[in-house]
């Protein structure tokens, strides 16, 4: 699919466009410049046009190793990676030497770059255009990306480009003489195989606090340098998603803002990083909460924790640095005990030790991935939940309150992720909150659901008999 990226220097309106054209609110949008950091990418359409954006950092002029020059790196690598580039201005500022100094880099990468002067409402955006001329782009296509207004014109541009990109795959692509062509094993024709239905990637989410190193383990999966890192604290502000096949297995990894406590978060673009983390976090099926092996389970990753539970979330425990870990096996075993005494509804979540800087870990981090969506998608046959439940109350019989057995009648599954059953019995209110977790963990233990959020609801059984007079 033909690739756009929308580059420009820091506050030009290029998250207002990426989310006009992708129609959601995806990309992060404040007044203060340098908000995006990342690179996010999605399906967009204008008009019957349908293609890639990318949105990308500002473009700054600084020294490489710092923070605005990574971001830099980042941005001037998703040009390589785009098949054209739309070039934004701000008409409100004008031209800027900046401006001048980016069309250049454009220009020595040889791209195709469309030239968009944003924020053209009104006589200024009409001056602001004809200055534009001078970049060298052709003609520029004035936009509002705010209003919606100029996306005619923008089609147009696109749509010229996309041809021109297409003729020029079509002429690179030489055609082979048929006696040439050799049919691969299993590709004979009459042989009946026909593909499958393409697989849907597992969504996962990776959670923790800030510099935990979350966007430098999703590097090492990926293989490549997607996201920025640094040792700053905090870098990541978007919940940037990224999709592989991790071994043979659809994957899309959200990378998201550090969360800190919520007495330290002030600034509003904090909140709406975090805000932004916590919807990836919704829409997960595997959340790997990603804890520091020198500073494990502080109160902040125990909450983070316990959100994954209560979202419903199948749950794996990260424990990164571990390159710098002595005594392995000794401490994996107390971290797995102290995760478990302090977390105990998640007990069985596994605790899987790796490192992003080496890679150490990430076959193990990928079976736990793997296990915990299994367990969270079981469904156990109404037949042997109900033989459990008999089991269960006749070795422990519910409670008398008031000299009357509560009768627990029945239990069905109701539905899957996470595993949430129903159970009836004569008078659930009464039924201490003790035996509600009694056969919660045994329905843990007994079914291998270690680890996976449970959800037990209790109704009332009807009782045939109530309301009717005793007959004499």
């Amino acid at each position: 699919m033909f690739k756009l990226a929308i580059v420009g220097r820091p506050n030009v309106g290029k998250s207002t466009l990426f989310n006009r054209l992708v129609g959601k609110r995806l990309a992060l949008v404040d007044d203060q410049p340098g908000v995006t950091r990342d690179l996010r990418e999605a399906e967009a359409r204008l008009g019957d046009l349908h293609f890639m954006v990318i949105d990308t950092a500002g473009l700054e002029e600084a020294d490489a190793e710092s923070l605005p020059g990574r971001m830099r790196a980042l941005t001037e690598r998703a040009v390589d990676m785009a098949d054209a580039s739309l070039f934004l201005v701000d008409a409100r500022a004008g031209l800027l030497p900046q401006d001048a100094t980016f069309a250049e880099i454009l220009r020595r990468k040889g791209a195709r770059v469309l030239l968009g002067v944003n924020k053209a409402e009104g006589r200024q955006g009409a001056d602001a255009a004809m200055e534009a001329w001078s970049l060298g782009f052709g003609q520029p296509i004035p936009l509002s990306a705010e209003h919606g207004e100029g996306m005619g014109d923008l089609y147009t541009a696109l749509q010229e480009a996309m041809q021109e990109h297409e003729a020029q795959a079509a002429a690179a692509s030489q055609p082979v003489a048929d006696d040439d062509l050799e049919a691969p094993a299993g590709d004979a024709e009459g042989d009946g195989i026909e593909p499958g239905a393409p697989q849907k990637p597992i969504q996962i989410a990776v959670v923790g606090r800030p510099n935990a190193g979350k966007s430098t383990l999703i590097n090492k999966i990926l293989g490549e340098d997607r996201l920025l890192t640094g040792p700053e604290a905090g870098i990541t502000r978007d919940a940037i998603s990224v999709e592989i096949d991790w071994a043979g297995t659809r994957m899309r990894i959200f990378d998201t803002a550090g969360m800190r406590k919520k007495a330290r978060v002030s600034e509003k673009l904090e909140k709406l990083s975090v805000s932004d983390g916590l919807r990836a976090l919704k829409f997960a099926e595997v959340l790997v909460v990603l804890v520091d092996a020198d500073k494990p389970f502080e109160t902040q990753d125990l909450r983070i924790a316990d959100l994954a539970e209560r979202e419903g979330r199948a749950v794996v425990i990260g424990v990164n640095k571990w390159d710098l870990v002595e005594d392995r096996n000794g401490a994996l075993k107390l971290l797995t005990e102290e995760f478990h005494r302090l977390m105990p509804q998640l007990k069985g979540a596994p605790v899987v030790p790796v490192s992003a800087l080496s890679g150490e870990g990430l076959e193990r981090l990928r079976a736990a991935i793997l296990k915990a969506r299994s367990r969270w998608e079981m469904r156990i046959s109404t037949a042997k939940l109900n033989q459990w439940l008999g089991e269960m109350t006749s070795a422990h019989p519910p409670p008398a309150p008031g000299g009357r057995r509560i009768k627990l009648r029945y239990m069905t599954q109701a539905k899957t992720r996470p595993p949430t059953f129903v159970a009836f019995c004569s008078r659930p209110d009464e039924l201490p909150d003790s035996y509600k977790r009694f056969l919660v963990n045994g329905l843990r233990r007994d079914f291998g659901m270690e680890g996976t959020p449970i959800r037990l609801n209790w109704r009332k059984g009807e009782n045939p008999y109530e309301g009717k007079r005793k007959k004499r």
